[in-house]
């Protein structure tokens, strides 16, 4: 059986040079996810004979041809197959997409086949993998813990072995915070660098990002080179990369400027221990590689502006989430149809008029400024991905508690992830630390709008001189 710790690129070398087929990956991917998903619950819609047919078929002769992947069930759909978003109205009716998004056709030009669809909390809004409709997604490093959302599914699945590479999305941190809490990688590249066609231009306001989770930073990099552009009328179009990402990996950075701070963005002190502890070494393995490492208070996450603006657009897009919803299916979905905190972002909603919801994206853009002007003297900056290790589950499960308060308890786990998401920069997640209690922590660095390149130079130095892949979880592949 094929070893699965080889990550996507070694796969599809052993396709290409004549020693694996096709079918024998797609065969013992499945194999794994049998083995594993019992007791993960991370791939809730499997799509194994459709993946064989494929296999046995003629694949695009793509960079990842015969390779075997997986899709979070959130935005990113395929024609046939369920979409459920986490929502048990559409579980219910067994809801199926008619059509794909320019993403999906993008990972299948590549050559890309996917065994199934990754549990996601419902309509992808909270920092969990806990729905209703599907239960809780366990982290393959402890099974009591959170795999992180809202791409936790795709990174137990990933951290766990079944697959080498899984697709996610990132609206507040949604890549990130489960890649740090599954201890793999997780890049949020810049907005505009994939398409969210044909269905949206932009989604959560402008803060969605659709990228993947892997176990390496070549992956990483091989995927957006497959995946990245802008579809045919899409609001944001960036300058393209000068050369492919991958060639980026194992390039000279040079002599980066990076800044680094601990302190959470929200006013409420220092992170856990361990999470410090982290940053400090991450920061400390830069300055020994050459780069000239600050401890700088970076102000400009200070400003409340982001904050203050948060509650009317993610209030504004979880109520228009159901309405489209209830448009697509042909009726209403009530409120008390969802879970408790989704009911309690729709309530707010009611109190936010179309001029506040303008003036709250003003004010977003405002802060964002203010942060990217912090990159005229610094090529890169370290942040915790999450201020703490992997939580309980149960925590933030539907129905538990105030759901006022985990609104609030879940943006407090996004302090350092969401300010990305609002200005649009690439950010990434490395799996360089590790708790008192052998969990894992991600620790963060974000690059300037448009900067994968420095990024991926950088993230795979730190790879080689700090290597994580002989780390595997207690429940992996063997």
């Amino acid at each position: 059986m094929t070893d699965p710790w080889l990550d996507a690129t070694a796969q599809a070398e052993l396709v290409r040079s004549g020693e694996a087929k096709p079918l024998e990956l797609v065969d013992a991917a499945i194999a794994r996810v049998e083995e594993l998903n019992p007791r993960l619950n991370a791939v809730i819609h499997q799509q194994f004979e459709r993946a064989r047919d494929a296999a046995r078929g003629e694949l695009p002769d793509g960079p990842f041809r015969g390779v075997p992947f997986l899709i979070k069930d959130a935005v990113c759909h395929e024609a046939g197959e369920p979409y459920h978003f986490g929502l048990q109205v559409l579980k219910d009716i067994d809801w199926r997409s008619d059509s794909d998004t320019w993403l999906v056709e993008r990972y299948r030009n590549a050559g890309f086949v996917s065994v199934g669809r990754t549990n996601t909390p419902e309509m992808a809004s909270t920092i969990t993998t806990e729905p209703r409709a599907y239960g809780a997604a366990h982290n393959p490093w402890d099974l009591g813990r959170s795999t992180g959302g809202s791409s936790g599914g795709a990174a137990a699945a990933v951290a766990s072995g079944m697959v080498a590479a899984a697709h996610g999305n990132d609206m507040g941190g949604s890549i990130r915070l489960p890649a740090s809490l599954c201890g793999v990688v997780g890049l949020k590249p810049t907005r505009g660098r994939t398409t969210l066609g044909p269905d949206f231009g932009e989604l959560w306001g402008p803060t969605a990002h659709e990228h993947v989770l892997t176990r390496t930073v070549r992956d990483t990099a091989g995927i957006l080179d497959a995946a990245c552009g802008p579809g045919v009328g899409d609001p944001y179009e960036i300058a393209p990369p000068a050369r492919p990402y991958a060639r980026e990996v194992g390039a000279d950075p040079g002599r980066l400027r990076i800044g680094f701070r601990t302190l959470r963005c929200d006013g409420t002190g220092e992170p856990h221990e361990d999470v410090v502890a982290a940053v400090h070494d991450a920061a400390a393995l830069c300055e020994s590689l050459g780069h000239h490492v600050t401890l700088d208070a970076i102000t400009a996450l200070d400003d409340p502006r982001l904050g203050a603006a948060l509650p009317a657009v993610w209030a504004g897009v979880i109520a228009r989430e159901v309405e489209r919803w209830g448009e697509t299916i042909g009726r209403t979905i009530a409120i008390g149809e969802l879970e408790p905190l989704n009911q309690t972002l729709v309530e707010m909603s009611a109190g936010v008029s179309a001029t506040a919801y303008l003036a709250a994206v003003e004010g977003m853009t405002g802060w964002a400024r203010g942060v990217a002007a912090w990159f005229s003297d610094f090529d890169v900056m370290i942040l915790p991905t999450v201020p703490e290790p992997p939580f309980e589950l149960g925590r933030f499960a539907g129905g538990q508690g105030d759901p006022f308060l985990q609104l609030l308890d879940s943006g407090a786990l996004i302090t350092y992830t969401l300010p990305f998401n609002a200005t649009g920069q690439p950010a990434i997640s490395l799996p360089l630390g590790m708790s008192t209690d052998g969990l894992p922590i991600g620790v963060q660095f974000a690059a300037p709008f448009g900067r994968e390149d420095v990024l991926i130079r950088l993230a795979s130095q730190i790879e080689a001189a700090a290597p994580w892949s002989d780390r595997r979880p207690p429940v992996c592949a063997v």
